[in-house]
């Protein structure tokens, strides 16, 4: 029996050979592999010997000759191919051990150019996949490190059955599409628009309990990319409490991608990826404390976001409450141990997104539907940088202005149709998620009660009548940002100077389904 060796992840690939050899295999290698193998007294043999002709052009050619793709691809239950093998002194080749140049890896790193990421573009080796794996009936093909103990245990058994053989050709074939991903995808930077075919490449990082609901199977998986990723709560370190489910990780990413959004010290409640409780304030506590009375009630079994390191006041503060979990860039040790306290609270260690946003502006969106896929730009503006234009015979004060701003933000985050009332950079009540943009007003003024007095309002998009103005006039709103664009634009501007209301057009909208 023989087999090709040529790794790039070495790990457990040594005491892989010396099992191996020990049921008889002969053993093929090249380069680095090779080597490292010789090194520790295993018998192996160069591809050289297998091919009769040298490795040429750095490297780049060894592998790919009639000798190694003949004894591979050739099917043993046809008579003919084993006859041509002996025709042409091919020897059957029945195992490919192969896993590939770390592309990712390589081109992840500052300062790489073109030519280094070309070099580390393999070619022998996902060719020797490819042909291991369509004729997996024949010949193994192990991708995988995490295979070694099972392919070698089912050897020394006997063999592996059909539908063992299958499962791995399928992992190899995974493990090919995956890289020429990474490929492609590092060979589109810069590209406007989006590619005539697209594919995607995913590890999964664990399974989950299930999904939405119990009765649904589900799996969280981690987007392999040539960006380096580190940021996100796919990528979040888990430091207290039980695994997370399918609904925490969305519950989770919303917000801690909405604290992230803040320049300020800011905390975050979220139920049902909706932030419900936000404020921003120098004094963590504080800003917890504001949070926590944008809504109370739902507040019980949320999800609690900060975007600055948890101090034990701000743990104290959260303590009477249960939440579900909290996420932060880092505790201070006292507060860790407070939070500790509560067996079933996950705590979560994220990293601050250097650039002061989770959604970078090369982030692209994808939503799923059945039979197809959405891909989107993210919305990453830089809301800084909004021309914003008043519209009203009364302009917005430096504090509304401020706080305008601040309602901005916070209404992007939040489903459509989204209304938000803000003072005092606090969310003080919302609307999210309801067919039409009054009820949502009527929603935000109902959680704000008598606090709504002297607040602005945020909307995500267009008020097409001037209704959604004068309710909000009824609940004491005194500033309102929207982006415009009706073609009763002008009626809600005579609404809001009937009552006195300085209104700010944005010109963008920000739709979140």
């Amino acid at each position: 029996m023989r087999a090709i060796i040529s790794v790039s992840n070495k790990h457990g690939v040594t005491d892989f050979v010396r099992g191996l050899i020990e049921l008889g295999w002969e053993i093929f290698s090249t380069g680095g592999t090779k080597k490292a193998l010789a090194e520790i007294g295993l018998p192996v043999r160069s591809i050289s010997d297998l091919t009769g002709f040298p490795e040429i052009l750095d490297g780049r050619v060894k592998t790919l000759h009639p000798t190694v793709h003949g004894g591979l691809l050739a099917r043993r239950d046809l008579p003919s191919h084993m006859a041509e093998l002996e025709k042409n002194g091919i020897t059957p080749i029945d195992m490919v051990v192969v896993n590939l140049y770390p592309f990712v890896q390589t081109v992840s790193r500052a300062g790489v150019d073109l030519p280094t990421a070309l070099e580390n573009i393999d070619i022998g080796g996902p060719t020797m996949i490819r042909a291991a794996a369509k004729n997996f009936p024949s010949v193994l093909v192990v991708v995988d490190p995490a295979d070694y103990e099972m392919v070698l245990s089912k050897l020394a058994a006997g063999t592996l059955e059909l539908v063992e053989r299958q499962s791995l050709a399928q992992k190899a074939f995974q493990h090919v599409a995956a890289y020429d991903t990474a490929i492609s995808q590092y060979l589109r930077q810069g590209a406007e628009g989006f590619p005539e075919e697209i594919t995607f490449a995913f590890t999964k990082r664990y399974d989950l309990r299930y999904g939405e609901n119990p009765h649904q199977k589900a799996a969280f998986y981690a987007e392999q990319s040539i960006v380096p990723q580190n940021q996100g709560i796919t990528w979040a370190k888990q430091l207290w409490g039980k695994e997370l489910s399918f609904n925490n990780i969305l519950d989770a990413s919303a917000a801690w991608a909405t604290a992230s959004d803040f320049p300020e010290p800011t905390v975050v409640i979220v139920k049902h990826t909706n932030p419900c409780g936000l404020a921003s304030h120098p004094d963590l506590d504080e800003a917890y404390r504001r949070a926590f009375s944008g809504d109370p009630v739902s507040a019980f079994g949320g999800i609690v976001a900060c975007n600055r390191p948890i101090t034990l006041k701000m743990a104290e503060e959260m303590a009477p409450t249960f939440y579900e979990i909290v996420v932060a860039p880092g505790y201070d040790a006292d507060a860790l141990d407070k939070l500790k306290e509560k067996k079933n609270l996950r705590i979560l260690l994220a990293e601050n997104p250097a650039d002061g946003t989770i959604l970078p502006r090369e982030y692209t969106d994808y939503r799923r539907v059945p039979g197809g896929l959405l891909v989107q730009e993210g919305d990453a503006l830089d809301e800084d940088s909004l021309a914003l234009r008043a519209v009203t015979q009364r302009t917005p004060t430096s504090e509304e202005m401020e706080d305008l701003k601040f309602a901005w933000r916070v209404v992007k985050h939040i489903k459509s149709n989204a209304i938000v009332m803000v003072k005092d950079k606090t969310l003080l009540g919302m609307g999210a998620g309801q067919p039409n943009r009054v009820v949502s007003v009527a929603l935000s003024k109902e959680k704000a009660g008598p606090r709504a007095q002297g607040s602005v309002l945020a909307s995500d998009a267009m008020f097409p009548f001037p209704d959604s103005v004068e309710q909000a006039a009824a609940a004491g709103v005194t500033a309102i940002i929207q982006p415009g664009g009706s073609i009763r634009d002008e009626e809600s501007v005579k609404a809001a100077d009937k009552n006195n209301i300085a209104m700010v057009l944005t010109g963008i909208r920000h739709f979140l389904h």
